[in-house]
């Protein structure tokens, strides 16, 4: 009976994902503010007394909506506990001090750019929706990794939508402490919401990425020729993973890393993002059969050696395909304008918008993608704290790396890749379909 149980909750996780909650699990909110945020109250007297920041925050374009007053007077503690590491104010993941040796050479001072100021190099991007107890971790994480890699050369840009749990509220109140911090911050509100009736929701959810990253494809003269994009969904995670996401792109000399994002149905967990995620195979990371049975979940790369290998020692390998809850990718062919995120094209697979971005990566010669299985996320802080005990944090698994820890790239891509708009509809098609004329 409990194995009915499982199975029948594995088919419930694998029907959300193809109704496009795998990508982030919301829908959004009409742009009311495009551009940066701005203290537009009275300045408190700290803030008056402070420095002045490298990158002071400019005047939004429209002003963002007021949010509701009880959960604004909420906000500050949440604040707080984003702002500083050490607050226990709410549960949240512990994460440990990473060994910062290792990512020394990753803060080095912001480049000029053509236009006044500085050039940033790390774009941090996330679409939120209803995620309030998460932000103490999720945010605060990142809040540590900019303070570490500089705020002078780091951009935080976040879109909200349709939250009525104070995740507006404390995303708009957090302006104030992102301009003592001297960090550029981008926060839009959308009303977008993929899954209106009628509507293409992977257009949708493809929308809203490309918002987030909306300054960055506007204005790329503003930024670092060699940007790299950090792009998390609602996960709870530490500074060293998003480090050591951002290192292994520049260590394996990589286009996109990603992580390995988690979900619990049961007692033991199960690869989250397997609608998207394709390896050099061109398959899936396990074998889901036309029953959309998930009782290979645990056999993660069956049918590829190198990988399979790879994986079992927490070594990073090459993939076709992956966003995996957080990923760090270059935004140079996005800066380019040369590919955003879209839907599938009249003709090509019906598939996710990030598998459709790598597909479009290796279209454009951007095809050194890769897992870095050290870093394992899950999407709560109860259930991020198992995953972690389960498959150890990344500063053990870097402790303990050899001297193999290179990928050998593939220079071309798979062949075949499968397609799979259902788990009864499983075909492999030309991993290029649709691109050429």
């Amino acid at each position: 009976m409990r194995s009915l149980l499982q199975a029948i909750a594995l088919l419930a996780v694998f029907a959300s994902l193809i109704a496009g909650f795998s990508f982030f699990h919301y829908s959004s909110r009409t742009s009311l503010s495009r551009g940066w945020i701005a203290n537009t109250h009275s300045t408190p007297s700290a803030v008056a007394a402070a420095p002045a920041p490298k990158n002071p925050v400019e005047p939004p374009k429209d002003p963002l909506r007021k949010g509701d007053a009880a959960l604004l007077a909420q906000s500050p503690r949440y604040i707080h506990a984003i702002m500083e590491s050490t607050d226990t104010t709410f549960p949240r993941l512990e994460c440990p001090t990473p060994n910062l040796d290792r990512y020394a050479y990753l803060h080095g001072g912001a480049s000029r750019s053509s236009v006044s100021g500085t050039s940033p190099k790390y774009f941090f991007a996330l679409d939120l929706h209803k995620c309030v107890d998460l932000l103490p971790r999720l945010i605060g994480s990142i809040v540590e990794t900019i303070k570490y890699l500089g705020p002078e050369n780091c951009v935080l840009s976040i879109v909200e939508g349709r939250s009525d749990d104070g995740t507006y509220e404390v995303l708009k109140e957090l302006r104030f402490s992102m301009q003592l911090l001297g960090v550029k911050y981008i926060l839009q509100s959308s009303d977008i919401n993929p899954m209106t009736p009628g509507t293409d929701r992977i257009e949708g959810l493809a929308k809203l990425r490309n918002l987030a990253l909306d300054d960055l494809m506007k204005s790329p003269e503003k930024y670092h020729e060699n940007t790299t994009i950090i792009f998390s969904n609602d996960v709870a995670l530490c500074m060293e993973d998003m480090l050591e996401l951002i290192h292994q792109r520049v260590f394996q000399g990589a286009d996109q890393t990603c992580a390995m994002d988690w979900t619990y149905v049961g007692e033991h967990p199960t690869f989250y993002d397997v609608w998207i995620a394709r390896g050099m195979t061109g398959d899936t990371f396990f074998n889901i059969p036309p029953d959309g049975s998930w009782d290979s979940a645990w056999n993660l790369f069956w049918n590829d050696e190198k990988a399979h290998s790879r994986l079992s020692q927490s070594k990073p390998f090459q993939v076709f395909a992956c966003w995996n809850g957080v990923t760090a990718f270059t935004a140079k062919p996005i800066m380019e304008k040369k590919i955003a995120f879209r839907a599938h094209k009249e003709g090509e697979c019906f598939q996710g918008e990030p598998k459709l971005f790598a597909k479009d990566m290796w279209f454009h010669g951007d095809g050194k993608i890769a897992v870095v299985p050290s870093v394992n996320v899950e999407y709560s802080d109860a259930a991020a704290k198992k995953i972690k005990a389960l498959k150890g944090y990344a500063s053990k698994h870097v402790a303990n790396e050899g001297d193999d820890g290179k990928i050998e790239w593939e220079a071309k891509p798979p062949a075949k890749v499968k397609c799979m708009p259902t788990h009864q509809d499983q075909t492999f098609v030309d991993w290029d379909e649709g691109l050429r004329t």
